[in-house]
C-alpha cells in the first residue's frame, strides 16, 4: 500500500508542478519598462480550468501526504 501511495504521489507532484508552470502571467513586456499592469481581469475558459485543476492537485497531494503519514 505504501508503494501506491508514494507512487501516487510522484505522479501528483510532477502534475502539479506542470500545472503550475503552464500559468501565464498577464505582466507581459510592459513589466519590464515600468509600465502598470492596473487592468483587471478575470480569469476565462482554459485558464480558469487550470487554475481549478491545480486547486484540485493541491488538495490530493495533500490527502495522499497525510494519508502516507498516518500508514507508515
Amino acid at each position: 500500500m505504501q508503494t501506491y501511495l508514494n507512487v501516487a504521489q510522484i505522479v501528483l507532484s510532477i502534475a502539479l508542478i506542470l500545472a503550475i508552470l503552464l500559468q501565464v502571467r498577464g505582466g507581459g513586456l510592459g513589466g519590464i519598462f515600468g509600465q502598470a499592469d492596473t487592468v483587471f481581469r478575470t480569469k476565462r475558459g482554459v485558464e480558469r480550468t487550470l487554475f481549478q485543476l491545480t486547486i484540485v492537485l493541491v488538495v490530493l497531494f495533500i490527502i495522499i501526504s497525510i494519508l502516507s503519514l498516518t500508514l507508515s
